[in-house]
């Protein structure tokens, strides 16, 4: 049987991964973001098992919002991230360090 704690430590292994995947790489913006999402999704799991634990649905119902708010995210990051490519013609991070209009 799968407990709480099963849930609890797969959303900090998927957490410590994002983390580490923002701080090994700083050069990509789209590895960056899915790194974002994927802490997202990390936090997500862990609603989802409390909620489950303890019965009671606000939990699932808080990351439907979560889910929401992380969708409108990535579209405007992406845009951005289509808008800078088009301009700048790299998406590195490390080019991208001055913002004149």
């Amino acid at each position: 049987m799968i407990s709480l704690g099963h849930y609890l430590a797969l959303g900090a292994v998927l957490f410590c991964i994002a983390l580490a995947g923002i701080f090994i790489n700083r050069k990509n913006v789209i590895i960056l973001l899915m790194a974002i999402e994927l802490m997202l999704l990390a936090v997500n799991i862990n609603f989802v098992a409390f909620s489950s634990f303890l019965g009671d649905a606000a939990g699932q119902i808080f990351v439907f919002f979560i889910l929401t708010v992380a969708a409108a995210e990535s579209a405007i990051g992406l845009a951005i991230l289509v808008v800078l490519f088009r301009n700048r013609s790299t998406i590195n991070v490390e080019e991208l360090d001055s913002m004149k209009g």
